[in-house]
């Protein structure tokens, strides 16, 4: 059974940088994107940002230019370095590995202090 695990979450002051990491415990083929969502309380998830198999990559509005994805193909693995951090990233972030189905891992907390 396919398992996302993510890493790095954690509670920053404003202005600061954490790194979140995915991996897959299992064998998933023919991923065709991997992307970062996040979810704060009484809002919908989101998406914040995805990288394809190609490399094209896509960024909500709000964290371009501060947030970069990054993803290895051959280890299905998938990273979000997130830089100038704002209280309002503040949010439970979740890891997808799409293929013909998507697959999520457990969510990780990032808490932003002001």
């Amino acid at each position: 059974q396919v398992q996302l695990v993510e890493s790095g979450g954690g509670l920053v002051q404003a202005g600061g940088s954490l790194r979140l990491s995915c991996a897959a415990s299992g064998s998933i083929f023919q991923i065709t994107a991997m992307g970062w969502y996040r979810q704060a309380p009484g809002k919908q998830r989101e998406l914040v940002a995805q990288i394809t198999r190609g490399g094209t990559t896509k960024y909500a509005d709000s964290v371009r230019g501060r947030f970069v994805i990054s993803g290895d193909n051959a280890k299905n693995t998938v990273s979000l370095q997130m830089n100038s951090l704002k209280p309002e990233d503040t949010a439970v972030y979740y890891c997808k590995h799409q293929t013909y189905r998507s697959y999520w891992g457990q969510g990780t907390q990032v808490t932003v202090s002001s």
